[in-house]
């Protein structure tokens, strides 16, 4: 294997073995601390006998700092589509408006549907208060809230829209329980908030239980995520596999991750159809780039998932029983928490050193690694549409009146202006303030923003039709309203597709 390297200071520990078909991989040695710990990993890998035809692309702060706002160029892109495996070292996304995550730019736009990252107790070799353990975060990588669609509305109100689909629900649920038939794990658990999101949350934890009963052989239950993102922080040995919407994913994963010993040993895979993406858990730390101080071990986890998934398991096997045996005699790096076993805390290059001179090993305690399959997604075939129907519109108006306190803003006065010159088309049924009904008959103490949302629908609820929508936007903007977005209101199948007011 052929490894460009920002440091020349290591070298394998035993010739290279010639082995056919290196896979071709695009590593990007990242910001911050993701050189050297990129550096440190590929060491290891080399000594190990991957078999890796790295090809180098350079993404994040350099890039962003060119005036790429994506972070990423056209040639890095060319190289990723090409090798359709990249290993990447934790990059630094600038603060502020004007730039996107990169992180979210590469698993949206290459598909990396499935991030999964598992989280095992090595206790006590790694200090944790739960040695049993074992527990396997599959997120939703590319919906949610990090679709990133966000606008500021009026002068008090922005937003951020959240999209949950059917289709990618289908496709992440159907990976966790696919994971965990190949895993041999016995149980996968939904966690939503679909007490308080009923349409959008509430479509994941029904497709999930569709899927679920495609896999009897699995047990699947589920939790509202507070408390269960308790129970996972509390007693996570009562838990196998674990799906989830992606911004809730993102956090119990690194709650896990900390109450397992340290973010910084965790690793993730970022899984497609054909493509996929590894990397560490952890961000890029540039307090202690240069220091010889960070952990390689969250990004060699994932560079052991990405040999698994390159068919070259043997490989990942023998790395991860080093690695193990490397945290059983004692050499930890300073992130790891003080415990009885420490026998010396070393820097990055060392602990590099230690992981190769023990390569062949296995550990005496710790449970040893098989080599690993390549995991298998399912993808689900589409799903019949249902039949859709128009029954009503929101508009959503910027007012303040004139200026008054939030307090003192009448709603009454706002639906005297929608409803002047009402036609038996549509008529104004519910005005909202930030989800809460404040009209017909809210309450006076209801703290009001400038931005409303004004239900427009038959009083009979009966289908309406698109002319009646425009035609009610027409008159609205004729009296002067500021109309800042609308809402159209559906059924499908005769089921509602949108939520009630708080209070209706």
């Amino acid at each position: 294997m052929t490894v460009p390297s920002t440091d020349s200071s290591f070298a394998p520990s035993s010739p290279e073995t010639p082995a056919p078909a290196p896979a071709p991989v695009a590593v990007a040695w990242g910001d911050g601390i993701g050189p050297e710990i990129m550096d440190a990993t590929l060491a290891i890998l080399d000594a190990a006998g991957a078999r890796l035809d790295v090809r180098p692309v350079e993404v994040g702060l350099s890039v962003y700092e060119r005036g790429q706002s994506a972070g990423i160029g056209p040639e890095a892109w060319d190289t990723i589509r090409q090798t359709r495996v990249m290993l990447k070292a934790p990059i630094t996304t600038p603060q502020g408006g004007g730039v996107k995550s990169l992180n979210v730019t590469l698993r949206k736009t290459l598909g990396l549907y499935a991030n999964v990252r598992p989280v095992v107790s090595l206790h006590p070799y790694v200090p944790c208060r739960f040695p049993d353990m074992d527990v396997l975060i599959v997120r939703e990588n590319e919906e949610d809230l990090y679709a990133g669609i966000e606008h500021r509305q009026t002068a008090e109100v922005t937003q951020c829209l959240k999209l949950i689909t059917r289709p990618g629900t289908e496709r992440i649920c159907h990976a966790a329980f696919a994971l965990a038939r190949q895993e041999g794990r016995k149980r996968v658990t939904c966690m939503v908030k679909d007490n308080i999101m009923k349409v959008t949350d509430g479509l994941f934890r029904r497709v999930f239980q569709e899927v679920a009963t495609e896999y009897p052989d699995i047990e699947a239950d589920w939790r509202i995520i507070d408390i269960g993102a308790a129970m996972l922080a509390d007693r996570p040995e009562q838990f196998d596999v674990v799906v989830c919407p992606n911004l809730y994913g993102d956090i119990i994963s690194d709650v896990v991750a900390q109450i397992g010993g340290s973010v910084g040993l965790a690793g993730s895979a970022n899984l497609g159809q054909g493509v996929a993406m590894f990397e560490a858990v952890h961000g890029s730390a540039p307090d202690i780039a240069g220091r010889d101080l960070a952990n390689p071990s969250g990004l060699l986890s994932g560079a052991v998932m990405m040999l698994g998934y390159l068919g070259q398991g043997d490989v990942a096997a023998r790395v991860r029983n080093a690695w193990l045996r490397t945290l059983e005699d004692g050499v930890h790096t300073a992130d790891i928490p003080d415990g009885p076993h420490r026998v010396r805390t070393v820097g990055t290059r060392a602990f590099a050193a230690a992981v190769i001179d023990r390569l062949g090993q296995a550990p005496e305690h710790l449970a040893a690694v098989q080599p690993p399959a390549a995991p298998t997604l399912v993808v689900p075939p589409p799903t019949p549409r249902p039949d859709k129907q128009l029954v009503g519109v929101d508009v959503f108006v910027d007012w303040d009146h004139d200026g008054a306190l939030p307090a003192a803003r009448d709603p009454d006065i706002i639906a005297g202006l929608l409803r002047a010159q009402p036609t038996d088309d549509i008529d104004l049924v519910m005005i909202t303030n930030r989800g809460v009904k404040v009209w017909p008959n809210g309450l006076p103490e209801t703290f009001k923003t400038d931005h409303w949302r004004c239900r427009f629908q038959k009083r009979d609820g009966a289908p309406v039709e698109r002319r009646q929508v425009v035609a009610l936007l027409g008159r609205l903007v004729d009296r002067g309203v500021d109309v800042i977005k609308t809402e159209n209101l559906y059924t499908f199948d005769g089921v509602q597709g949108f939520s009630l007011g708080q209070g209706q």
